[in-house]
């Protein structure tokens, strides 16, 4: 029988305590030193997403993960990717595709039936691995929803994995999440946990020593590591819509708003933007006006096209667009935002809502779309109608249609993609990633603001600070223990 291959669970204490980018800076950490690691969630709720290589779907968290191994994305990476479309159903993806639309009490039915397709992904992965770094979801001790787990321990426990928890002492009451959870798991469920790591510290760690030893007399855990917090995780995609909160990059000059969906999917789009020192770009907030004194405003994606236009129009957010054209401001739609930009979406079949479902676009483009067909998923590349390189991925079941499709924005492998109005000022595409490239960027600022610069080189920044990352881990975490736990034997590496 042969060893299984070395890996490590990291679960949290509740959601949103920075697992994600621990995984990451792990993965690039562990790939630095020659071995071939590979991430794995089995199950995310996000609808920010990537396309991975093999034509499927997984969480953007793992897309990063993966590229911090050096690796292309697969679909085994994320076999179960939960997509919200309203308050209690979200579109469930299995192993890269969509399998159906399910209300929280019918997916929590479904789940026991995934079970063996993850650990069929996880087993795949592992084959050609030589350390996988395992993400949960949530909170480890989320006992009531322990029967049908795939998320947390009861994958742990399918896939015979050791357990290190992860704790964010920054929002508070750090001892008694790291204490409480371990005493709402059963014993079997205990043995797994290796230790512990305090997340997001500020200040002084000799500090803590006091909570090291309350902690070790409540649960018998050691503490693998204490990690302060990492400012520059915020140059890296955000996993979920929480990170969007009140959220504005702090740059003078070029002024960039982006109204926050109810449903925004895809929201890393932005990052680049908000890289460049010389660029605002503000989320807007539901409930706030779109500023009128904006260069530029971009429609974003979203899970529920038709659902969020009329959330945005009930945040008036559709007279400030309006407004702000005619006061001669560009617009730019990106997948449903573009859908928004025309004239009506239709959904005949129910794709994203209620069958039949029909409501009128803003009307700034003249097209219109239906929900229909496969969904779309690849990998792409090409130029805008000026020449510039663009990369990155459609995903979405619209077809659009219309005159304005005559003056498409993009040139997608010699295909046409997307639309321009006829004065020029409003625009749209199904191209999420296009703002990664440096010279569409470039290109785009500069038009909003003549002579400001070629800008950062975003690609090579994300490099840097996955690099950044994983040095900031390697000085604060026990990295040697944690090899230890991974191969459940003596050390591989030296001290």
């Amino acid at each position: 029988m042969t060893d299984p291959t070395p890996a490590v669970m990291l679960q949290g204490t509740g959601s949103d305590v920075g697992k994600s980018l621990l995984a990451a800076g792990l993965c690039r950490l562990f790939a630095r030193r020659g071995l071939a690691v590979r991430p794995f969630k089995p199950q995310n709720m996000s609808n920010n997403a990537a396309v991975t290589t093999d034509g499927g779907e997984i969480g953007r968290a793992q897309a990063l993960q993966a590229r911090a191994c050096g690796v292309a994305a697969c679909s085994d990476m994320n076999p179960v990717l939960l997509k919200p479309q309203s308050e209690t159903g979200a579109q469930v993806v299995v192993q890269g595709k969509v399998l159906a639309n399910a209300t929280a009490r019918d997916y929590h039915a479904l789940k026991p039936t995934l079970l063996p397709r993850v650990l069929e992904s996880y087993r795949r992965l592992a084959a050609g691995a030589d350390l996988m770094v395992v993400e949960g979801a949530g909170s480890a001790a989320e006992v009531n929803l322990r029967a049908a787990d795939i998320a947390n321990m009861g994958f742990a426990e399918a896939a015979d994995l050791p357990v290190v928890l992860v704790a964010d002492i920054d929002r508070g009451g750090v001892i008694a999440s790291v204490v409480g959870t371990h005493a709402l798991l059963p014993e079997a469920e205990r043995a797994r946990l290796a230790g512990y790591v305090i997340n997001r510290f500020r200040g002084d760690p000799a500090l803590f020593t006091p909570a090291l030893e309350i902690i070790k007399a409540h649960t018998g855990l050691d503490c693998l590591g204490i990690v302060p917090w990492f400012a520059d995780a915020a140059l890296l995609p955000a996993e979920d819509a929480a990170s969007l909160k009140g959220r504005a990059s702090a740059g003078e000059g070029v002024k960039i708003a982006v109204p926050r969906l109810s449903r925004i999917a895809n929201f890393d789009d932005f990052d680049p933007l908000a890289a460049e020192s010389d660029v605002r770009l503000e989320m807007v907030a539901p409930g706030r006006p779109l500023p009128g004194d904006a260069d530029l405003i971009i429609l974003p994606g979203s899970k529920s096209t038709i659902a969020d236009l009329a959330f945005l129009r009930a945040q008036g957010w559709d007279i400030d667009i309006l407004a702000h054209w005619r006061r001669g401001g560009r617009v730019l739609g990106i997948c449903a935002g573009y859908q928004m930009l025309g004239k009506s979406v239709s959904d005949p079949l129910g794709v994203e809502g209620p069958a039949g479902g029909v409501a009128p676009g803003l009307g700034l483009l003249d097209i219109e779309t239906v929900m229909a067909g496969d969904k779309v998923l690849t990998e792409i590349s090409g130029t805008d109608a000026g020449g510039l390189p663009v990369a990155g991925y459609e995903m979405h079941m619209g077809r659009t249609t219309g005159p304005d499709t005559a003056r498409p924005f993009l040139s997608l492998d010699g295909q046409p993609d997307g639309a321009v109005s006829a004065d020029g000022r409003v625009m749209g595409c199904y191209l999420h990633g296009l703002f990664a490239s440096d010279p569409f960027r470039a290109g785009l600022l500069e038009s909003l603001r003549a002579g400001r610069g070629a800008g950062i080189a975003y690609e090579a920044q994300v490099e840097s600070v996955l690099d950044r990352l994983a040095d900031h881990l390697s000085a604060h975490l026990d990295v040697e223990r944690l090899w230890r736990v991974a191969i459940r034997q003596t050390s591989r590496f030296s001290s």
